[in-house]
């Protein structure tokens, strides 16, 4: 492997910021030990903060290496268009209208199903967030479902008080099942979306060959969180179910999230429309509630991070690919996946040149079904943490509970890849 000293040195400090992810709870423990820094220790603690910090660290190395004029070149040669895209889809997705418009349906087919059954409620909605949603991913992006997603959990189980095995169970099949639901369309997930250019990838390619195959998974993975945990769920409260809304408000709200979504490669136009929903919600306060813009800052903050450092990981990731067959590929990508994020991992894949389709199919398939293990994994999972973080203990996810979470739903995943 051929290697400068900035791409060692990036390598070092990406392998320090993955260590950083699994101390948070760490540091979040000192800041309350240790009053004096209780902000450093705090800062630290943030999960979003950490490759955003490091990625300033990276900066500050490469202007020592080199000069800054080689700092600034390599940081104007980046794509940011998935974290802008990011930021603006969690701020419209998340606003009151969308989410009322999303809990309302969910409430209506739970209803019949519940007639259907005989079930209570609140395991029926509960199955329908975790095996509905992921899939309307394919539709308005991953980003999208997972803020609708964890929005819809945060209110249906994380504000309750409930056993540390439902708050991590639930994160890690949510995370999994995002992670999976993308790859109906060839436009909704990130590791999908940077390849289906270069290999000419349809939508109705991706329903051909991950389709099902997805949807099995997804449904296996809902049911069995349900079976596990239906006896823990506390019935919803029936008042947000009669809250009133008008259908205009509604309209424009999904109007602007149409419109994000159909321009998401075109950050000016999705900017645009953003600053405009913003201004519309500020003029009609009326039936909405704050916008998220802190998490959403932070999510945009963490994803732009992870692609100043990932961006030269090359070196040693494209070799790792390059010698692999088909299924060590698809078990090597789920791996590494783990530890980079897996849209990076794809990219860097695409540029191997000669690959049979057998190599191409493993590397994103590898690369989604490992998208859940932890939160740097898939770019939609700060999204999900920032939504959700406060109503865990010490207000961290803890990065190990968070992986033997998420193994299960990942098993079946993968099963469901290798053997459909």
């Amino acid at each position: 492997m051929n290697f400068t000293p900035i791409e060692l040195g990036a390598s070092i400090i990406f392998a320090i910021a993955v260590l950083h992810t699994f101390c948070t709870g760490y540091f979040e423990s000192l800041s309350k030990h240790s009053p004096r820094h209780a902000g450093l220790w705090h800062l630290l603690g943030e999960v979003e903060i950490v490759f955003g910090f490091w990625a300033a660290v990276l900066v500050i190395y490469i202007s020592l290496i080199g000069d800054l004029h080689t700092a600034k070149s390599y940081l104007n040669k980046r794509n940011f268009t998935e974290p802008l895209f990011v930021f603006a889809i969690m701020i419209v997705a998340g606003s009151k209208p969308i989410l009322h418009f999303s809990t309302q349906l969910l409430h209506a087919v739970a209803k019949v199903l519940k007639r259907m059954l005989g079930m209570r409620g609140s395991p029926v909605l509960y199955f329908l967030t975790l095996g509905f949603t992921p899939l309307l991913g394919s539709l308005i992006t991953e980003p999208a479902a997972m803020t609708l997603a964890a929005f819809l959990l945060r209110d249906l189980v994380y504000r309750h008080q409930c056993s540390k095995s439902l708050l991590f169970g639930t994160l890690g099949v949510l995370f999994v099942n995002i992670s999976i639901g993308g790859t109906l369309t060839n436009f909704a997930a990130p590791p999908v979306l940077m390849v289906a250019a270069t290999w000419e990838w349809s939508s109705a390619f991706m329903f051909t060959n991950f389709g099902m195959e997805s949807c099995i998974a997804i449904f296996i993975n809902a049911l069995a969180a349900t079976l596990l945990f239906h006896r823990q769920l506390i019935e919803p409260s029936t008042s947000s179910q009669h809250e009133k809304m008008p259908l205009t408000v509604i309209t424009v709200h999904l109007l602007f999230l149409l419109g994000v979504v159909v321009f998401a490669h075109d950050p000016i136009i999705f900017i645009w429309l953003l600053l405009f929903f913003i201004g519309y919600t500020t003029a009609y306060p009326k039936y909405q509630s704050p916008l998220i813009l802190k998490e959403a800052l932070l999510v945009g903050f963490f994803l732009s991070g992870l692609v100043v450092l990932g961006a030269l990981q090359g070196w040693w990731l494209q070799p790792i690919l390059e010698m692999m067959s088909p299924t060590a590929v698809f078990y090597g990508s789920l791996a590494l996946t783990a530890i980079t994020d897996n849209a990076a991992l794809t990219y860097l894949g695409s540029l191997v040149t000669g690959t049979s389709l057998d190599f191409k199919l493993a590397l994103v398939g590898g690369a989604v079904a490992g998208g859940g293990l932890t939160v740097i994994a898939n770019a939609p999972n700060p999204a999900g943490i920032a939504i959700l973080r406060n109503y865990f203990p010490g207000g961290a996810v803890s990065a190990l509970y968070l992986f033997v979470a998420a193994i299960p739903p990942t098993l079946v995943a993968i099963a469901a890849y290798r053997l459909l």
